[in-house]
């Protein structure tokens, strides 16, 4: 087995404040988490050996196109050429096609030891370094019965995807989330038959709760899409997927080409279990600079990976683009001895079914809200999500860009105002003037 020392900080370190600055960071993971990391640790002004390490044998790409330009933009879109920074020139070393196996950290620093991501490319090497972030992302979830279904959540995925889906093919969309109805939408567009099904009794159900949900149901029928809610799948076969039945519809089957399983992802972690604490769901529970809790400290996490718990919204699960994007900085700024910026307010945007979402803050359990829409619903609308005392906290636009930005302002900086709800409910009164 091959050992890359990289040396751990001595008594003599330098130092800001109290906190010992590393002089050596390994970065676990080549994806917009871990590419927005090197870049922020270098911005701050980070001189040390820095180590970026990623399990694909690409460069660092967005992943939002895999399933909202699936078929109109065929090769991945570069990081770097967006502008989000270059491996090449923040890192002293980039190990791609390399997958994270074990993690040591119960002494001062951390190893990472890493196989290739491809069995019998080469041989095991451990890495050391005074701090190691994890920004290994996530992995598709798919039931381990369902191996004739196919899953998307990287460039191999579409590519494999667009490949199946011809003109008239027939597609089975299993989850009618964030992922789901952006394929649903693009296969419609590109000539497939396309039934949706959904366990819960409505799209979007976990991710924006059941009465906005609910709001998007008609766009499936005008996208010309099959939507079966409230209906579990019992088995996948290569050419069907067997529903269950409820007590107003038999159990069938319904026939497919192709299926997708778009039922969500989990944090690609189960590697790290034992070394550091991981909730329920397998994530890594951390604060906004990402230290992870209960967990040592020379381990810092961001990305879908983390689950990340703040003051002002509680836990905000991983999984978004924009908190890869974002968070960086702060855990950047904690490592650095730095002052952190504000934590930014979560952030979503879908295009799905001809339709532009955008999810602004964490939106309470469907018992613990009232919701107000605002709006036309069939020409665009915003849903307010309100606790106790008329206080906001989140806003779901579809086709309304003009409140999104006044929701960023609004939730900025961990305020969560009062809002006058007949004010607030007119489309055309400003959300600033709603506020008590």
């Amino acid at each position: 087995m091959g050992r890359v020392p990289v040396p751990i900080v001595p008594a003599s370190a330098p130092t800001r404040g109290r906190v010992v600055l590393p002089r050596s960071v390994l970065v676990v993971g080549a994806g917009l988490a871990g590419l927005r990391t090197a870049a922020e640790l270098r911005a701050q002004g980070f001189a040390g050996h820095l180590t970026v390490v990623g399990a694909e044998d690409r460069a660092p790409y967005d992943r939002p196109p895999l399933s909202k330009e699936l078929f109109t933009r065929t090769e991945p879109l570069w990081l770097t050429a967006e502008g989000y920074g270059d491996l090449g020139e923040l890192a002293d070393r980039v190990l791609l096609g390399r997958r994270a196996r074990r993690l040591e950290a119960d002494g001062p620093g951390a190893r990472v030891t890493l196989a290739p991501a491809v069995p019998g490319a080469g041989t095991e090497e451990t890495l050391e370094a005074d701090v190691v972030v994890l920004a290994v992302g996530a992995a598709a979830a798919r039931p381990a019965s369902w191996d004739h279904a196919l899953t998307l959540h990287g460039a191999d995925d579409a590519e494999r995807l667009r490949g199946r889906l011809v003109p008239g093919a027939r597609l089975v969309v299993v989850g009618a989330g964030w992922i789901g109805a952006e394929v649903a939408g693009q296969a419609a567009r590109h000539g497939c038959e396309v039934t949706v099904v959904e366990a819960a009794p409505t799209p979007l159900h976990r991710q924006v709760g059941a009465a906005a949900g609910a709001l998007t149901v008609p766009w499936y029928a005008a996208a010309g899409v099959d939507l079966r809610c409230g209906r579990a799948v019992t088995a996948v076969r290569p050419d069907a997927v067997v529903l269950a039945g409820t007590a107003r519809e038999p159990a069938e089957e319904v026939t497919a080409d192709v299926v997708l399983a778009a039922t969500g992802v989990r944090p690609a972690t189960a590697w790290l279990a034992g070394a550091v604490p991981l909730t329920a769901h397998g994530a890594l529970p951390v604060d906004a600079a990402g230290r992870v809790r209960g967990g040592p400290p020379s381990v810092r996490a961001v990305g879908d990976c983390a689950e990340m718990t703040t003051p002002d919204f509680g836990a905000v699960p991983g999984g978004h683009w924009d908190a890869a994007l974002s968070h960086p900085a702060a855990l950047a700024a904690g490592l650095l001895g730095r002052p952190a910026p504000p934590t930014p307010v979560p952030y979503v945007f879908s295009t799905q079914l001809g339709h532009d979402l955008t999810l602004v803050g964490q939106p309470p359990a469907d018992d613990d809200v009232e919701v107000v829409v605002r709006g036309d619903v069939a020409a665009g609308f915003t849903v307010l999500y309100l606790r106790a005392g008329h206080r906001l906290a989140a806003g779901l636009t579809a086709d309304r860009p003009r409140d999104v930005a006044a929701l960023r302002r609004l939730l900025a900086a961990g305020s969560h105002p009062a809002l006058d709800v007949g004010r607030a409910s007119d489309p055309e009164v400003p959300l600033r003037r709603a506020v008590l």
